[in-house]
């Protein structure tokens, strides 16, 4: 029953896992894209591996919340990833999740220059949390 959350990027695709019951989410890795089909078979792979049943993508809305080229770019590769994963995809706004990310590094002793990769863990790692937070509880196994 986890969720994946994905931060896609040109350079790197973050991801993020939840945990059995999605209520946390905690970041899992990053990968380098290639290209678009490519890193859908990767994503593909890692869901399938650890028995994710639904997938959550940031998509960048401008601070006015309009959708410009980017979050057009996002939309495409996200069509892409639900006919190749057969999951559901959720799309939630990512506005400010890296620059988040960053300051959290910083704040950590963690110079985010140095580790991209890290940054685009835990920029899909605050998104998902923050699709995680909006969804109705899961009710706890009566036992």
């Amino acid at each position: 029953m986890c969720v994946l959350g994905i931060d896609f990027g040109e350079k790197r695709v973050g991801l993020a896992l939840s945990d059995p019951k999605a209520r946390y989410a905690i970041p899992l890795t990053t990968l380098e894209r290639r290209n678009d089909r490519s890193v859908a078979r990767e994503i593909c792979r890692l869901a399938a591996e650890r028995g994710v049943v639904r997938l959550v993508l940031g998509e960048p809305l401008g601070l006015d919340g309009n959708r410009g080229e980017a979050a057009q770019r996002v939309r495409r590769f996200g069509n892409r990833l639900e006919k190749t994963s057969g999951l559901p995809l959720q799309y939630v706004d990512e506005a400010l999740t890296s620059v988040e990310a960053e300051a959290q590094l910083r704040e950590m002793g963690v110079d985010p220059r140095k580790n991209p990769g890290r940054v685009d863990s835990l920029a899909a790692q605050i998104l998902l949390q923050e699709a995680l937070a909006r969804q109705a509880p899961v009710a706890e196994d009566p036992q």
